[in-house]
């Protein structure tokens, strides 16, 4: 039975001491999750430490800063290795609400969708919720982009608040991927190459002034990013690429 399968939840965590324990408060709320799990990324601040500090948690360090990508792949490590059925990633700067944690655990864990996103553009409040408009309409083109080229129909890529099956986190070839920003780009664009069904909830969002952001010119970056995963892909699906990215012998697994 699907209710009863282990749901962790991970938080790459930098520089999140003012909202990490917060965002874990309302985390451990939910009633599905079994195991929290907060890797710190070298944060500058008291981060590793507020993360020691709370009850439960599986809390590790990385020596020295690696990346939001790097920090990722060691979360989804960790949790696998700690048998989770269920994983969602929720970013600990609180700017996505930890109560759509039962919806999207729902939607994985009844086999609907093996990866369900929480997207910030559904329902039309990105903007109301605090969006700068710099970062709206570049994320709006490079989902547009993302879609044309992937043959996807999401609201949007960009989302830090994503839930994946066991199954389809092991079937992805994580470790080749950026250790930067893109890394989160490149996985959907691996999910769509498996021709794997991806959900979407609503997702109200708060841009409170203590959320992590990133600077225009490294979301300029990161746009780039994009757009070289999306053409891989199409070259890649024309048969006219090869990229670890990709692997062939995936789309059959």
């Amino acid at each position: 039975m699907w209710l009863d399968k282990k749901v962790v939840v991970v938080m790459p965590a930098y520089n999140a001491q003012r909202t990490l324990e917060k965002t874990w408060r309302d985390v451990v709320a939910q009633p599905v999750v079994d195991l929290v799990v907060i890797v710190d990324d070298a944060s500058r601040d008291e981060t590793l430490a507020v993360a020691r500090a709370i009850p439960g948690v599986v809390a590790h360090a990385h020596p020295r800063n690696m990346g939001y990508g790097a920090n990722q792949k060691t979360c989804y490590r960790i949790a696998l290795e700690h048998g989770a059925d269920i994983v969602v990633m929720v970013h600990p700067d609180y700017q996505y609400s930890p109560k759509l944690i039962p919806a999207m655990v729902t939607l994985v864990g009844r086999g609907l969708y093996p990866c369900v996103l929480g997207s910030r553009i559904l329902g039309g409040q990105a903007l109301a919720g605090g969006m700068p408009l710099w970062r709206y309409v570049p994320n709006r083109f490079l989902t547009f982009v993302g879609n044309l080229l992937l043959g996807t129909k999401m609201s949007e890529f960009h989302t830090g608040y994503r839930a994946f099956s066991r199954d389809l986190l092991e079937r992805l070839p994580l470790d080749v991927n950026s250790d930067d920003f893109v890394f989160d780009n490149q996985v959907l664009a691996q999910v769509a190459w498996l021709d794997v069904p991806i959900g979407e909830v609503s997702c109200p969002t708060s841009y409170a002034p203590e959320a992590s952001s990133i600077t225009f010119w490294r979301s300029v970056e990161y746009g780039v990013g994009c757009l070289v995963t999306a053409m891989k892909f199409r070259l890649a699906r024309m048969g006219l690429l090869r990229s670890p990215l990709f692997p062939a012998a995936a789309r059959g697994a």
